[in-house]
C-alpha cells in the first residue's frame, strides 16, 4: 500500500451526496455526555446552533487530555498515549522527519565502513557528501568520517612529532602541516556554514508554520461555537483540515502534542457531528477503510525479512495513520489499533534482533582489534639491532595496522578505549624504532668523521711524486673507505666525490708520466683506431653464434693491443659504441648480451698496477643496487594502497610490471658486482 493510496481523501476530503448534507434530523440530541471522564465537554444543542458547557483552556501544545475508549472519538483509545518502546520510537522517527520532508533521506544514505579507509578516501567522501547530497540528511555520516579521519591524522602527528623529539628537537618547536587536513578542514567548515544556513531558515518557516496549525486548532475549537447552519459549519471544518494538511512542518518537539491536540478537537467536533449521523459515518466507514488497508500492509511488512526497509515504510504508514486519517467508530477503534500496534510491535522486535546481531558482529571486530593491538604490542617487545630487521618489523607493523583499520566498527562504548590502546601499541612501537635510528645516525657520524680523515690523507699526498711510498697508501686508504660504513645520506655523494677526486688525481699523474715514457700506448692507440675503422665496415652473417663468437673475437684483438696514452682514452668510448650496436643487433637475450659486453668491459678496467679503474666501477654499481633496491621498496610500498583493486586494473598492472623490471634490473647489477668481486 502506498501513501498516495486515496488516503489523502481522508477525513471527509471525498465527494459527499449533497442529499445527505442536507437530510433532516431524525433525531433531536440534546446533550452527548461521557460516562468515564467528568471532565469532557458536555454539548448542547437548539437548531443549528451548538454549544460547548465544559470547553477546554488549557494550553494548545500541553499534553492533550486522553481519549478514552466510550467517547464518540473515532481514534483509537492508545495510538496518541501509548508508551510502548516500539509506538515511541516510530513516533520519535516521524517527529524528526517531519520538520523537513527531505530529513527522510538520510535513512537512504549507504552505510560505509569509514574506519577501513584512508585519509584521503574520507576527504573523497567528504567532498562527494556536500556535492550530491542535501546538507540537513549527512550529519552522522559527516561527523563519523570526522571522527576516523582526525583519529588518523592524530596517529600521523603522533608519529612525527616523536620522531622529531627523538631528533633532539623541542617541543615547543614542533610544526606539522598536512595538506589532507587542511582539505578536510576546508570541506568540514563549508559543511558547518551549510548547515548552520539551513537551519536558520528551517526555524523562521518552522515557527510561522507553528503559529498558522495553532491558529487552525483554534479554528476548529470555534465551529462548534458558531450560529450556523450545520452543512455550512461542516464544510468550513473540511477547509480547515484541508489548511492543516497544507501548513507545512513544525519543530519536532512540538510535533506530537500539536497533532494530539488537533485530533482532540477533531474528536470533539465529531462529537458535536454526532448530531447528523450521515455525515459523521460517513467520514468514519472510509477512514476504517483505509486504515484497514494500511494494517494489511503493516502485517505484510511484519513478514519482511528486511527488518529496516519495513520500519521505514512503518514509518510512513503510521505519519498516514496520523496524519492523513480521522476517526473510526468505537466499536472498531480498539480492534484495529492492537492489530496495527501488533504487526508495529513484530516488526519493532525484528529490528531490535536485526541490531542485536550487529552488536555481536562489533563484539567479534572487536576481539579481532584487541589480537591486533597485542601483536603490535609483542613485536615492540623485539630487541633488534640491524637496519634490515627493523625494516621488517615496521613492515609488519604496517601490516597489523592495515588489519585493524579494515578489522570493522566496535561497540561504540568501547571505542574510544580501543583506538586508546591501538595508538599506544603503535607509539611504543616508534619510540623504540627512532631511538634505534637515531643511534645509527650516531654512527653514520662518527663514519663521516673517519672518511672526512681518509679525505684529508688523500688530499695531502696527491701531488706526491715518491711513488713507491704512496701509491701502497693510496691503496690502502681505498680499501679503508670500502670497509667503513654508511655514512648520513645528505653527506654521502658530497665526500665521495672530494675523495674520488683526490684519489684520482694521484693516479693520473703516476699514469701521465708513465704515459709519457711508454710508446707502447702510443702504438696501442694507432692499432685500435685502425681496428675502429676495419669495424664500421664489419658485416655480420645473421648466425647469432657464428656473429657472437666474430663479436668476442674482435673484443680480444681489442684487448690485445694493450692501453692507450691517458689523453687517448676516448677511444675506448667509440670502440664501446660500436660493439654495443653488433650486440644490440644480435637476437639473444638482453640479460645476457648485457653481461657479455659486462665482462669485456672488466677485462679493460682491470690494469696490473691501478685499481681505481675497478674501484669506480666497484662504487658505481654499489650505488646503482641501492638505487634500485630503493625504487624497488618505493613501488611494493605503493602497491598497498591498491590492496582492494583487481590486478586486472590498468594502473596496477602498470605499477606490478614496473615492479618485475626492477626486480629484473636489480637481478641483473647484483651479477655484475658479484663478476666485479671476483677481480679483487
Amino acid at each position: 500500500m502506498s501513501e498516495k493510496d486515496n488516503l489523502h481523501n481522508a477525513d471527509g476530503n471525498k465527494n459527499i451526496n449533497n442529499e445527505a448534507i442536507h437530510s433532516e434530523q431524525t433525531e433531536a440530541e440534546t446533550q452527548a455526555t461521557t460516562t468515564e471522564d467528568s471532565t469532557s465537554p458536555s454539548v448542547s444543542v437548539e437548531g443549528d446552533t451548538v454549544e460547548i458547557s465544559n470547553e477546554i483552556t488549557e494550553d494548545p501544545l500541553s499534553e492533550s487530555p486522553k481519549i478514552k475508549a466510550d467517547t464518540n472519538s473515532g481514534f483509537e483509545p492508545s495510538s496518541e498515549t501509548n508508551d510502548d518502546e516500539f509506538v515511541n520510537e516510530i513516533a520519535a522517527a516521524n517527529a524528526e522527519d517531519a520538520e523537513d520532508e527531505s530529513n527522510a533521506e538520510r535513512h537512504h544514505l549507504e552505510e560505509k565502513d569509514y574506519g577501513a579507509m584512508s585519509m584521503e578516501k574520507l576527504v573523497d567522501e567528504l567532498s562527494d557528501l556536500l556535492k550530491n547530497r542535501k546538507v540537513q540528511t549527512i550529519k552522522s555520516h559527516v561527523e563519523e568520517i570526522k571522527t576516523e579521519f582526525n583519529a588518523k591524522f592524530s596517529e600521523i602527528l603522533d608519529e612525527k612529532k616523536e620522531s622529531f623529539l627523538s631528533d633532539d628537537g623541542h617541543e615547543i618547536d614542533f610544526y606539522y602541516s598536512n595538506p589532507l587536513k587542511k582539505q578536510f578542514d576546508s570541506l568540514y567548515k563549508e559543511y558547518r556554514t551549510n548547515l548552520n544556513a539551513y537551519y536558520k531558515t528551517l526555524e523562521t518557516n518552522l515557527k510561522n508554520n507553528l503559529a498558522n496549525r495553532l491558529r487552525i486548532i483554534e479554528d476548529i475549537k470555534s465551529l462548534i461555537n458558531v450560529e450556523e447552519n450545520i452543512n455550512t459549519t461542516y464544510k468550513h471544518f473540511k477547509d480547515l483540515q484541508e489548511e492543516w494538511r497544507a501548513a507545512g512542518p513544525i519543530p519536532r518537539d512540538k510535533y506530537n502534542n500539536a497533532w494530539n491536540t488537533y485530533h482532540h478537537h477533531v474528536e470533539i467536533f465529531y462529537d458535536f457531528l454526532h448530531l447528523n449521523r450521515d455525515l459523521r459515518d460517513m467520514d468514519f466507514k472510509y477512514n476504517l477503510d483505509q486504515k484497514l488497508k494500511i494494517i494489511d500492509r503493516a502485517e505484510e511488512l511484519a513478514k519482511d525479512d528486511n527488518s529496516n526497509r519495513a520500519f521505514r515504510e512503518l514509518q510512513v504508514l503510521h505519519k498516514m495513520w496520523k496524519e492523513d486519517l480521522g476517526p473510526v467508530d468505537k466499536e472498531h477503534r480498539e480492534a484495529i489499533w492492537d492489530r496495527f500496534s501488533n504487526a508495529t510491535k513484530t516488526i519493532h522486535e525484528k529490528r531490535q534482533a536485526y541490531f542485536a546481531d550487529i552488536d555481536k558482529s562489533h563484539e567479534a571486530n572487536l576481539e579481532k582489534k584487541e589480537a591486533i593491538i597485542a601483536k603490535i604490542e609483542q613485536v615492540a617487545k623485539d630487541n633488534l639491532s640491524t637496519h634490515q630487521a627493523w625494516q621488517n618489523k615496521i613492515k609488519v607493523v604496517e601490516g597489523l595496522r592495515t588489519e585493524f583499520f579494515n578489522a570493522g566498527k566496535v561497540p561504540s562504548k568501547v571505542n574510544e578505549d580501543t583506538w586508546a590502546k591501538f595508538k599506544a601499541a603503535v607509539r611504543i612501537f616508534n619510540k623504540k624504532k627512532n631511538s634505534f635510528y637515531k643511534n645509527l645516525k650516531k654512527d653514520q657520524y662518527t663514519n663521516l668523521q673517519m672518511k672526512l680523515d681518509l679525505i684529508k690523507i688523500a688530499e695531502d699526498n696527491k701531488n706526491s711524486d715518491d711513488f713507491d711510498a704512496v701509491t701502497p697508501l693510496m691503496k690502502k686508504i681505498q680499501n679503508d673507505w670500502k670497509q667503513i660504513g654508511h655514512v648520513p645520506r645528505k653527506d654521502s655523494d658530497k665526500i665521495w666525490k672530494r675523495f674520488k677526486a683526490a684519489c684520482n688525481h694521484y693516479f693520473d699523474k703516476i699514469n701521465a708520466e708513465r704515459n709519457a715514457a711508454n710508446k707502447e700506448q702510443t702504438d696501442a692507440f694507432e692499432g685500435k683506431s685502425k681496428l675502429i675503422e676495419d669495424l664500421k665496415d664489419l658485416k655480420l652473417s645473421g648466425n647469432p653464434e657464428q656473429d657472437l663468437e666474430t663479436i668476442k673475437q674482435k673484443t680480444d684483438e681489442w684487448n690485445t693491443l694493450g692501453q692507450v696514452p691517458q689523453n687517448k682514452r676516448f677511444i675506448e668510448g667509440k670502440f664501446n659504441k660500436i660493439i654495443d650496436g653488433l650486440f644490440n643487433s644480435l637476437k639473444l637475450d638482453k640479460s645476457e648480451v648485457e653481461m657479455i659486453k659486462f665482462e669485456n668491459k672488466l677485462e679493460h678496467l682491470s690494469q696490473p698496477d691501478d685499481t681505481r679503474l675497478l674501484d669506480n666501477e666497484h662504487h658505481f654499481i654499489r650505488k646503482k643496487i641501492d638505487d634500485v633496491k630503493a625504487e624497488l621498496n618505493q613501488l611494493e610500498n605503493n602497491l598497498q594502497f591498491f590492496s582492494n583493486i583487481d590486478e586486472s586494473n590498468p594502473l596496477v598492472k602498470d605499477v606490478l610490471k614496473n615492479i618485475e623490471a626492477h626486480k629484473q634490473n636489480l637481478t641483473m647489477w647484483e651479477e655484475k658486482f658479484k663478476k666485479l668481486k671476483e677481480l679483487y
